[in-house]
């Protein structure tokens, strides 16, 4: 015969939780507790913080427990909910993707204020829905930089290129949850190899063959390999691209090193190597006057900035994230020819 359990009330259970994650070093171990808990409820904090006494079953309280183990064994709290917030927006999550960090939402902010800015040296209104736009994001991910600068931009057209065929997939659901699917790409290659007459690997066309998608569940979509017809003219590139130096991984914490994709983190040896191929490939894809976001590393600017001396670029600005680090850098895409 099975053993008798005592039942576990939410405040019992959160309150061990809350002294195994910081016995185990984990940062904002309360936040961390709470939201296993709730993902596991499926309930929202109203619901927590006005249910303390509420009795967890045997088998909710055996997955939070479970939950809880991996987050003290390292395992980031958002991919094991699935879920990160960006923007205000919630985006699907995996160990395939970068964790969104809330800094990146620095390069939406100078890009908006970026294009705003080139709509009124046009004698155009400030207000812009992006009619007739094409924007790139470099390195997509999860597609949290793309699917909020189509979202902000309804009349854009977007285009999204990471290496990883898995990232793209998970970008690919995320636009799909947003509503935006329709007005974007998703390609498989590097940089912007795949906007020459070579480079594509595998593209996920424009346009969707979606079928009826429940929660949680993969549109059916055409996966026809395909190859790009040339260049295009952007007015918007913008990038996250991996900046982390391999160097520093002894530095960086076990929910980082030990979990989030390679292939999305590290940039070299130094960590600025991707940057000199970076700002090539956008300064033959933009069109005069179209503008590039980076986002940077810590302590990426000194080899980055000299980059964007040439000619080729105009107005390069520099924004501080809310630490005062260099974290965005910005420029416009000059009339000199190539």
């Amino acid at each position: 015969m099975k053993p008798e359990v005592t039942p576990v009330a939410v405040r019992t259970a959160l309150r061990e939780a809350f002294a195994q994650l910081c016995a185990a070093g984990v940062l904002s171990h309360t936040l961390a507790a709470e939201l296993l808990l709730l993902h596991v409820l499926g309930r929202d904090r109203a619901w927590l913080y006005a249910h303390p006494e509420e009795s967890l079953s045997e088998e909710i309280a055996e997955q939070f427990q479970a939950l809880i183990a991996r987050r003290a064994a390292g395992e980031p709290t958002q991919y094991l909910t699935g879920r990160q917030e960006f923007w205000g927006l919630e985006f699907e999550v995996t160990p395939d993707v970068l964790i969104p960090r809330p800094e990146t939402e620095h390069v939406i902010e100078v890009a908006l204020d970026r294009l705003a800015l080139r709509e009124i040296r046009a004698g155009r209104p400030q207000a812009t829905s992006g009619e007739g736009f094409l924007i790139a994001d470099i390195g997509t991910g999860s597609g949290c930089l793309a699917i909020t600068l189509a979202m902000e931009l309804p009349g854009a057209t977007v285009y999204a290129t990471d290496i990883s065929q898995d990232a793209l997939v998970v970008a690919r659901r995320n636009a799909v949850r947003h509503g935006v699917a329709e007005r974007m790409q998703f390609e498989e290659c590097n940089l912007l190899e795949g906007f020459s007459s070579a480079g594509a690997r595998n593209i996920v066309p424009l346009q969707e063959k979606i079928a009826s998608v429940g929660d949680g569940e993969s549109p059916v979509t055409s996966h026809e390999s395909a190859r790009c017809g040339g260049a295009r003219s952007f007015d918007l590139i913008v990038s996250n691209p991996p900046y982390v130096g391999r160097r520093e991984t002894e530095t960086l914490p076990i929910e980082v090193r030990g979990h989030e994709p390679e292939s999305a983190l590290y940039g070299g040896e130094e960590g600025c190597e991707l940057y000199a191929g970076l700002i090539s490939h956008a300064a033959r894809n933009l069109k005069p006057g179209g503008i590039l976001v980076l986002e940077l590393g810590h302590n990426s600017l000194p080899a980055v900035q000299p980059l964007l001396d040439a000619a080729t670029w105009a107005n390069v600005g520099v924004t501080n994230d809310l630490a005062g680090i260099p974290r965005v850098i910005a420029a416009e895409r000059s009339a000199t020819l190539l």
